[in-house]
């Protein structure tokens, strides 16, 4: 038990646990832009990935604040107020997370 391999099982399974939620929230912010973009154009969605493991960004496309409603030409310089893609992903991956993480704990406990 003290010789390290919880710690290294423990430290293993955080960060295939981050991974996992990041690739979880790509798939569901993917689906809420076909819910919520009337003409789908492919450029945004290819460029939407998760970096460092842990973090999904679109790469910064120059129109996802646009889209996101957070920039300088949203609402009230036009009557455009932004999706609520990124706010309906963080809130359905929120209500995910424990149920992802406790399976994925089933296959580390063993290791510890």
């Amino acid at each position: 038990m003290f010789d390290g391999r919880a710690r290294a099982a423990a430290n293993a399974y955080v960060d295939r646990l981050e991974r996992n939620l990041a690739e979880e929230g790509r798939t569901i912010l993917l689906g809420e832009l076909d819910r919520v973009l009337k003409t789908q154009t492919p450029y945004y969605a290819t460029r939407i990935e998760v970096v460092d493991g842990n973090k999904i960004w679109d790469s910064r496309v120059v129109y996802g604040p646009w889209l996101a409603g957070i920039g300088s030409r949203n609402y009230p310089v036009t009557k455009f107020k932004g999706y609520d893609h990124w706010l309906v992903t963080r809130d359905k991956l929120n209500a995910r997370k424990r149920g992802i993480g406790e399976r994925l704990l089933r296959r580390y406990t063993g290791r510890m």
